[in-house]
């Protein structure tokens, strides 16, 4: 808005003959401010939009419905007029919640530093960084993990962000650290969290993340949503790994950039001062290490597991919410299931009676044709082509592992 005294030089210059773009640029003002007090031919007062003095009334309500829609004053001016039923003008409603503006950014960008004690906990999280390997740019995956007390660090590269990358992540992560912390904080990554409810907090972890929680023997935590913050011990070691070990610097090979990191890890990160604690990370897990929980020279939780199961009437048994086949004449029996790197196994007795891809996602199912043969259906069930893989054995061989023919 302008002073009315530039209004009036407006409208001078424009009765002497000058034109809108002409007088925009000798006053420094845009062409269409111009324009707009040509046609009032004077100068008019701003008049807020609305009645402002009705917002006065409800201030406690509009610092809280500002805070709880996160600084968004359109959802403010939308709830404003369907709970409360008051039609104002977006801006006056901007103007009404501005002076909170100041509030929200400081609560924002606030944090408690939570210390917490020797071997209680490890957050994780995962970075990407675009760099050159082999003379070709490429986009790679950052696995990070860092002892809460010591501050002591564990960084592995991926070219993904999958499940497994996690597991493989923790895994080598829990062996390079030599124990187990009680607690592990993640973000809400799809891959581990099916759901955190914000309001209640409360927890679904995906079944198989449980799975590898137990074990482990750790109890699995998420952060706030929207908070990472509260991970910020991890969130800070992407943001060193980045800066550090990585900007600037290109690799001849995936195995050159893994062989730096752990040559970083070993020689910079953990024998630096840390800001925090004043000490190196290697000297300070000294004190840290006994309270870790032993290892137990437990295998990597993709080399094997071994679980018992029942077969189902479908001639199916599930693993992590997901569904695989076995030979249908073994519905009801007892039978052992290894679950070796990416693979499936399933043992009748001392027999291998089936084989299967590990499905990653939820209640997927891995059906073979050649276990449902002599089922009602099982033909209709597979009428749509679908590749198969080879019997294991004759299928007389698996008769015989339960007791000949049925």
């Amino acid at each position: 808005m302008q002073s009315p005294e530039i209004v009036d030089q407006i409208l001078i210059l424009h009765k002497q003959g000058w034109g809108q773009r002409r007088i925009a640029k000798e006053l420094g003002i845009h062409r269409q401010t111009v324009k707009r007090y040509i046609r009032q031919k004077m100068w008019i007062a701003y008049k807020r939009q609305g009645n402002s003095k009705e917002l006065h009334k409800i201030t406690g309500w509009l610092e809280k419905a500002f805070h709880q829609h996160r600084g968004n004053a359109v959802v403010v001016h939308q709830e404003l007029e369907r709970l409360l039923g008051i039609k104002v003008g977006l801006r006056t409603v901007q103007y009404a919640v501005s002076i909170f503006r100041k509030d929200l950014l400081i609560n924002t960008q606030a944090t408690i530093r939570f210390e917490t004690p020797p071997g209680k906990q490890m957050q994780i999280d995962f970075g990407s960084m675009t760099i050159t390997i082999g003379g070709l740019k490429q986009k790679i995956y950052f696995f990070a993990a860092i002892l809460g007390y010591s501050r002591r660090q564990y960084v592995q590269a991926f070219e993904g962000e999958k499940q497994e990358h996690w597991f493989q992540g923790l895994d080598a992560a829990f062996r390079y650290f030599n124990g187990v912390t009680q607690d592990v904080l993640i973000d809400n990554a799809r891959s581990l969290v099916r759901h955190h409810n914000q309001q209640t907090r409360e927890v679904l972890f995906n079944e198989r993340f449980r799975a590898f929680a137990r074990y482990w023997g750790f109890t699995p935590k998420a952060c706030a949503p929207y908070r990472a913050r509260t991970k910020g011990k991890d969130e800070n070691t992407i943001k060193y790994l980045k800066r550090n070990a990585i900007a600037g610097r290109e690799f001849a090979s995936f195995a050159d950039l893994q062989a730096h990191l752990q040559w970083w890890m070993r020689e910079i990160s953990d024998v630096r001062i840390h800001g925090t604690t004043g000490e190196k990370p290697l000297e300070r897990y000294q004190k840290e290490w006994p309270h870790l929980q032993p290892l137990k020279d437990r295998p990597p939780f993709f080399q094997i597991r071994e679980l018992q199961r029942v077969v189902h009437n479908d001639a199916c048994i599930e693993v992590d919410t997901n569904f695989y086949s076995v030979p249908w004449k073994l519905i009801k029996a007892k039978v052992t299931v290894h679950i070796v790197e990416e693979r499936l196994y399933i043992f009748y007795g001392s027999q291998e009676v089936a084989r299967h891809s590990i499905c990653y996602g939820q209640r997927e199912r891995s059906i073979q044709s050649q276990h449902l043969e002599g089922i009602i259906g099982a033909k209709h069930y597979f009428a749509h082509d679908q590749d198969c893989p080879e019997l294991l054995r004759p299928l007389e061989e698996y008769e015989a592992v339960v007791g000949g023919r049925l």
